[in-house]
């Protein structure tokens, strides 16, 4: 059951669809403000596998924004990128 993640390109929110399975009709508008109007956006992930001691004085940030489910945080995680 993916969850895949949109930006609406009427009123530039982003909202996410859980589609229950292939054969299932989802509906497909910004809840927002009902346009059909909209693109698929890459999800981002975020890992760190650290042994704690240059990194422990980091801290991690947060993005806030609506979906579906009423709102959605996105957390970053300080590490190592590639």
């Amino acid at each position: 059951m993916p969850i895949f993640e949109f930006k609406c390109l009427k009123c530039e929110d982003f909202f996410e669809i859980l589609v229950m399975s292939k054969d299932e009709k989802t509906e497909m508008k910004c809840p927002s403000c009902d346009s059909e109007n909209f693109e698929r956006v890459l999800s981002t992930t975020n890992h760190s596998v650290s042994d704690g001691a240059s990194e422990k004085n980091q801290k991690g940030t947060s993005q806030t924004r609506k979906c579906s489910s009423g709102s959605c945080t996105t957390y970053e995680i300080p590490g190592h990128t590639r």
